[in-house]
Parts: C-alpha cells; structure tokens; sequence
C-alpha cells in the first residue's frame, strides 16, 4: 500500500511526522480519490478541496516549525454530513437544511481539529439519518463500494462507502438504531457505537435523543478505536456526555474473558452464511479466551419496536416545526415516517422509557452476570439489493425498515458499546458481520476481542483499496 494510502491511521500519521510525506501530499491523494470515486460511490455531498489544503499546509508548517502534533497530525478523513463546523454547511442529508452555515464547531470535530485531523468533505446520508437501507430522496444514495446493487446501509451510508472503497481511513457516523453498524456490516469495514453518554452530541444533528450516538466506521478495528478516543470524553457542552474512565487501551490478552453468544431472536431464522459466520467467530474464539458460553438473555421479543416508539417519538419532537412549516421540504418516505411519529401516544412513549430501565438491569444483572462480551449478528441476512429495499412509500416500508435493524436496535435502546465487524464471505463474497456487545463503558473489552477476531480470521479483501 502507498504512503498516500497507509494502512492505518497511526501509519500514517507516523510517516507525515517523519517527513516522508507531508499532510499536503497525503490530502491531495486523498481528494483525486474522492473526486474519481464520485461516479462509483456516490460517498460525498461536497468536497472541501481548498479548506482541507489550506488546514494541510498549515499542518505542514507547524511540522516544520516543531509545534506538538496531535495522534491524527495531517491525516485526511471524512465526515458524515450531520457535524457543525464553524462557517461550514452542515446540511444533514437534507433539502431543508441544504444552505445552513454553522456559527459554531461541534465538540467531536473540534477534538479532532484537535488532534490533527485534515477534513476533505462532507459524506452522503440517509435524510436526517433516518433510514436503515442510505437511500436518500434529494442526493441519490451513496453505492456499495462491494457491488452498487447491493444496499449501503444507513444511515452512515457515505461513510461506510467512503471508507469500504478506500478513499479514507476512518470517518465519523452515527448510530441510532443501527446507523452506524448496518454500513458497516454492508460494506465490509469496521463500526464502533458507544456507551450511550461516551461522546458529546453538541453540534451534532438531533433525532432521538436518548439513543443518538457519534462513532467511528474505519477499515480496522484499532483506527476505529483510536477515533474514538480522540472524540470520547466529557463536554459542558453537553450535559448528557458524563465523565467517566477514558476508553481504555486494547489488550490482546483474552485469557480471562467470558463470551456470551446470543440466542433466542438472535438466532432463529438466519441466512445460512450469516449462522457459519457465527460459527466461525465461535470457533475462532475458543481458543484466544476464557470461556463460550450460550448467554442468557432477557425476553428481547419486542425490544426492536420498544426502540423505534423511542426513537421515533423523540425525532417527530425534533422535527416538529419544520413539518408544519415546511413538509414538502422532505423526501417522501421520510415526511410519511414522521408524519406517523407524530401520532405516537406520550404515554406508550414514557412506558417505553420506563421499560427501559427494566430491560437495561435484567441485561446487566442476567447476561452480563455471566459474560463480559455478547456476540451477535449485525443482521440476519446478507446485504440485501437496493431494488429490493428502496420501497419509498408503500405498505411494505415499515417491514423492511424493521427488518434491516432487528438486531442492532435492541443495544440502541440500551444504551450498550457495540463493535461491528466483518468475520467471514459469503459463497457469493458477500461480508458476514457480527456485533460485539459489552456492558457500558467497557468498550475496550469489545473492541480487544474484535481486534483479536480480525487478527485470526483471513478475509479477502472486499475491495481492493490500495487502488481506489
């Protein structure tokens, strides 16, 4: 792999500190990708090409002059186009919010400014990140970088796509039902959604905010999790960002940890590929750590819709004015899903919050008893067609919707840190991905047995990134 293409984040940023080559040359790659990968991709919304030049000739420049650099010192990424930066659009997706200029930087892009972080655009989304499948009404949807048929997942579809086809390293998504996981699982590249309260959502676009969560998605589990700890950590800005211990470092020794496989609506009904690709990672495991064990769940049967009556509850508050105001300003999928939010009853709202705590201290006090990390599928089929899940409108919309997030919205609702990752191919050399879950905070754990997954399992590349 070329130095204008590292293989990892610390990769490169180590090789721009040494001097064999600079942030300029780095971002300038980084964007002639970008731009030659438009037509394949569909991954950004804008590209930043003078701003991002600028920020790496100065990056360059404090180099020279021996000013501190940060652990992301030069590097070029990308973004999800839902996180204020000042005198930037942040037009999330939308039609509505097309021309909006930020007055203000939100807290996990000023972090990474930060730490050294050369931003070269904004990336594709589902609307206002509603939207499982990245279908997206007003700027087409972002295209699997494994085959443009197939679905992207969303809503971080750019992100999964800019990432997947090797444009960037790493870029930030956000997960409220699965929306950082389900990209990730599509296009074959690695997730990672907090502890509900890990990172700050101060300037960031609101939808549901007792399960909204910034991540990153990242084509390795540790430049994932280095991203994460840039961003991790509490915000006055932000009074649901709690302090708590800093994500800690990964670890490869798993002696001593206790996998739970989940199995109950986590294993009936699975795509044949997706139940060996389970196999596998149980497999694969056994001998790294302590013990694999079926895990004990909580009745999770109605925990998917518990989860939508929240999320959808709280985004048709969010989005309350614009509706009145402004309704054909939407896509018509996504006007129709708010529409019916909106008729969501405030008592089955805060009966599903007060279920949740319910729910949250069985998991805590049964499953997590007994395992330190759960192990799930990300979905319980493969990525499916875009034909086959761009159904707009009709009947079916709903049922689809629920399909897609069935196994990523329950730890949503929970509040839990999940790791996403690719573990094996499908006979068609589709990704097969599995959800590592840990109790919260503790998303070192997850991401050290993730880690250890990707170091045992030899995966074909999904695409060929060097040459993207």
């Amino acid at each position: 792999m070329s130095l204008d293409n590292p293989a990892s984040l610390s990769d490169a940023a180590n090789a721009i500190r040494r001097g064999d080559i600079s942030s300029v040359e780095m971002t300038k790659a980084a964007l002639a990708r970008a731009k030659a990968s438009q037509e394949r991709l569909n991954a950004f919304i804008e590209i930043e090409e003078r701003p991002a030049l600028e920020a790496a000739e100065a990056a360059d420049k404090a180099l020279a002059d021996g000013r501190e650099t940060g652990s992301l010192h030069g590097v070029p990424l990308a973004h999800k186009d839902m996180y204020d930066r000042r005198g930037f659009i942040t037009g999330c997706g939308s039609k509505i919010r097309a021309g909006y200029v930020a007055s203000d930087t939100s807290t996990v892009m000023a972090r990474l400014q930060a730490a050294g972080a050369i931003t070269i655009g904004r990336l594709n989304m589902s609307e206002f990140a509603m939207g499982p499948t990245g279908h997206n009404f007003h700027h087409g949807r972002a295209l699997n970088p494994i085959d443009p048929a197939l679905v992207t997942g969303g809503s971080s579809s750019g992100s999964g796509a800019a990432v997947g086809g090797g444009v960037v390293m790493a870029a930030l998504g956000s997960d409220t039902g699965g929306s950082i996981r389900l990209p990730a699982a599509c296009c074959g590249v690695v997730g990672i959604k907090p502890t509900q309260g890990r990172v700050s959502r101060h300037g960031v676009m609101p939808l549901s905010f007792s399960q909204d969560c910034v991540g990153p998605v990242a084509r390795r589990v540790a430049d994932a999790y280095l991203l994460l700890q840039q961003i991790a950590g509490a915000d006055g800005l932000d009074p649901t960002c709690v302090s708590v211990i800093p994500p800690q470092g990964l670890t490869s020794d798993l002696s001593a940890i206790r996998v739970g496989i989940a199995g109950g609506v986590f294993a009936d009904g699975l795509d044949g590929d997706v139940a060996k690709g389970m196999e596998l990672a149980i497999e694969t495991l056994s001998p790294l750590v302590g013990t694999v064990t079926s895990a004990t769940l909580p009745d999770l049967t109605a925990i998917a819709e518990l989860a939508n009556v929240v999320a959808m509850a709280e985004a048709g508050a969010a989005h309350f004015d614009w509706l009145r105001e402004r309704p054909e300003d939407y896509g018509p999928q996504i006007r129709m899903r708010l529409s019916q939010s909106l008729a969501m009853p405030a008592p089955i709202y805060l009966r599903a919050l007060q279920i949740r705590a319910v729910m949250l201290k069985a998991c805590l006090d049964t499953t997590f008893a007994q395992a330190d990390v759960l192990i799930a599928p990300a979905m319980p089929f493969l990525p499916p067609l875009s034909a086959d899940v761009d159904i707009g409108t009709s009947p079916r919309m709903n049922a689809v919707i629920s399909a897609m997030t069935s196994f990523t919205r329950p730890f949503s609702y929970l509040g839990l840190p999940v790791v996403t990752l690719p573990v094996a191919q499908s006979q068609g050399g589709l990704p097969v991905a599995l959800q590592i879950i840990a109790r919260p905070w503790r998303e070192d754990l997850a991401a050290s047995v993730a880690q250890s997954l990707e170091r045992a399992i030899t995966l074909p590349a999904f695409v060929d990134r060097s040459a993207a």
